[in-house]
Order: structure tokens, then C-alpha cells, then sequence
């Protein structure tokens, strides 16, 4: 039997120097999406941190966890949308299943 939906956790690093309003912005944007496509269990933001080691010559970046869940297909849509949006650094998406 075919999975219908599934619980999924993602990870992204926004790049700091976009300003407090764009880096809130971006958040708020994938939230919006994600809410959009199945629902979030929790949010979680971490704030600005440190690299272990340089990222495009920065040294911290602002990390933001989100659990959610929703069908197979929509993390590879997300993971997309990620590789495209200006400002993301890095991103993860992992099954919880």
C-alpha cells in the first residue's frame, strides 16, 4: 500500500547579511509553504550561529527546523524551491518515518 502522507523534518541556513526583515521574510515563506502543503508539527528557529567552517566567505548563518507532514512528493518540490530562493545557504530534508 501506497504511503499517503509522511512526517519529514527540514533544516535551512539563511545568509545573515540579507538584514533581520528579508532573513524573517524567507522564513515566513517556507512556512507559508509548507503550511501550504501539509501541516507543520513544530517550528523551531536557532537563531544566528556559527559555521564550523566558511560558507560563501561567512562565518554564521540564521538556522530555522521545521517538522511537518505531508505527502511523498513534496519535499522534492521544497528541495527545489530552496536550490532557487536567493539567500538560502544550505538546506536538509530528512524522513522521520
Amino acid at each position: 500500500m501506497a504511503k499517503i502522507t509522511g512526517k519529514y523534518e527540514t533544516i535551512f541556513i539563511v545568509n545573515p547579511t540579507l538584514g533581520e526583515e528579508a532573513v524573517a521574510s524567507v522564513v515566513d515563506k517556507f512556512k507559508a509553504l509548507i503550511e501550504a502543503n501539509g501541516t507543520i508539527e513544530t517550528v523551531d528557529d536557532w537563531g544566528k550561529r556559527r559555521f564550523a567552517y566558511a560558507i560563501d566567505d561567512l562565518n554564521e548563518g540564521y538556522y530555522t527546523l521545521i517538522q511537518f507532514e505531508s505527502k511523498p512528493e513534496f519535499p522534492a518540490e521544497l528541495d527545489r524551491i530552496y536550490k532557487i530562493t536567493d539567500g538560502i545557504m544550505r538546506s536538509l530534508i530528512i524522513s522521520r518515518d
